[in-house]
């Protein structure tokens, strides 16, 4: 698998010189829950640093939230879920799934009847309101780019997967992966030293080699059987469509903290709104690592994922050389 190339940054798209508001990307948020309140934030902080509108959708407790720090965003909208699919037809692009529950009951995947968004929205157990809300809005809106996290990816069939096209991008991690594909991801990237050769449970380089590709073939055949791209989050992240994979090294420990993950969702989709999905995922996720990194530089691994958000905006406009 190729390693990540940097020119891959010079197609990213750049908002030209006189462009108006509304031009540089739409993008819509759905997410959150009773529970879940910060995952939907971090999305929605470095989504609204990228493109010109975030239209937010959650729960009405976190609706609020975002309404009291709305000049944070300020060209954020706060909709209400019943409005989802008017704005759905105004985005460029839809993130769904962070901060929304799941459910473990098999009785949710169980039911075949039809629903309304109404009734789904109405319904009192989150988790079958995640699966339900994902299924109603993949399968009516097949055309729509997506970017699948969280408690959305959680909850998917990946038979929803193929009428989309190629329009989705999903963001697992390996026990996500595994939850939704059934594929065993082998154990993730052994430390640098073993890397060079080292016995700190791979016995060898050429076991590690192996290791890595087993990851790559099993995340390759996925993409291409399900015709979505894949970015597997890990050590080194693994990025396949249905017909290319790269893979980006990078990072550093201190990215394992609650909400980086939803910090990468919100800038792969916000990224998505102008530009190739594929391409999206690959550079949202170099973009992510060098961020991490900068901060290392800085305080070690005691960042967090604000510090996070915050770093970005930076590292791109280093990257391209804005």
């Amino acid at each position: 698998m190729q390693e990540f190339d940097t020119k891959l940054l010079k197609q990213l798209y750049v908002p030209p010189t006189g462009s108006h508001k509304g031009q540089n990307g739409k993008l819509l948020l759905i997410g959150g829950s009773h529970l879940f309140h910060a995952s939907t934030l971090w999305a929605l902080d470095i989504a609204s640093k990228i493109v010109d509108m975030v239209f937010y959708a959650s729960v009405p407790e976190n609706n609020e939230i975002v309404q009291k720090t709305k000049e944070e965003f300020r060209n954020g909208i706060v909709i209400q879920q019943i409005d989802l699919e008017h704005y759905i037809n105004e985005a460029d692009a839809i993130l769904i799934g962070p901060g929304m529950e799941r459910t473990e009951s098999k009785e949710a995947r169980a039911k075949s009847k039809e629903q309304k968004i109404e009734e789904i929205l109405n319904l009192e157990d989150e988790g079958e309101k995640t699966y339900f809300l994902t299924k109603y809005l993949l399968q009516k809106y097949p055309q729509k780019k997506w970017i699948i996290d969280a408690g959305a990816l959680q909850m998917l069939e990946p038979e929803w997967l193929k009428p989309l096209n190629g329009n989705a991008v999903l963001t697992p991690h390996k026990k996500e992966f595994e939850r939704v594909f059934g594929g065993v991801i082998p154990a993730p990237r052994p430390s640098e030293a073993l890397r060079e050769g080292g016995k700190a449970g791979i016995q060898n380089k050429e076991d590690w080699i192996l290791n890595q590709v087993q990851n790559d073939n099993i995340v390759a055949n996925f993409a291409k059987k399900y015709n979505c791209t894949v970015l597997l989050k890990g050590p080194d992240d693994i990025v396949c469509s249905s017909i290319e994979c790269c893979r980006i090294s990078g990072g550093n420990a201190g990215m394992t903290k609650g909400g980086t993950g939803d910090v990468l969702a919100g800038l792969v989709a916000a990224l998505a709104t102008k530009n190739d999905l594929y391409l999206s995922a690959c550079v949202g996720s170099f973009i992510n690592k060098k961020a991490g990194e900068k901060l290392f530089e800085k305080v070690g691994y005691y960042f967090n994922s604000s510090d996070l958000v915050s770093e970005i905006p930076q590292v791109m406009k280093e990257l391209l050389n804005i």
